[in-house]
């Protein structure tokens, strides 16, 4: 069987991303790190495949990404996002996308639609 999850050739580079995150990202782990999302682990910069998600909750299967300007600034870019957030929910993973200015903006919004879509994610999965 192949392993899909956290291959150990990418730690290097899921270990770099954690160390260099934007301060968008930063802001979210604060809030969701530790079980503070009803009780739900998230980890973060984890790998599927040769994907790495920016934040993910296995129990629920829902991934959380912060998208900088990076993210747009071509349509390469765009169609290689949307290429690989296919692939991943081929796996069954959910997906809760955001802009860092909506996070510096909003993050009390942010947080709470992530708190929202964990509770539904938990009804469905109890």
């Amino acid at each position: 069987m192949t392993k899909h999850f956290n291959r150990k050739e990418i730690k290097p580079a899921r270990r770099s991303l954690r160390r260099n995150a934007p301060k968008a990202e930063n802001l979210i782990w604060l809030y969701i790190r530790k079980k503070q999302i009803c009780g739900e682990r998230f980890l973060r910069q984890y790998s599927v495949d040769h994907y790495v998600i920016d934040f993910y909750c296995p129990r629920l299967r829902l991934a959380v990404e912060a998208d900088g300007p990076s993210h747009f600034s071509s349509i390469e870019t765009i169609k290689y996002d949307e290429k690989r957030q296919k692939h991943l929910e081929g796996f069954g993973i959910s997906f809760l996308r955001f802009k860092n200015e909506e996070i510096y903006q909003d993050l009390g919004g942010v947080i709470a639609r992530i708190e929202g879509r964990v509770k539904e994610l938990q009804k469905i999965r109890e």
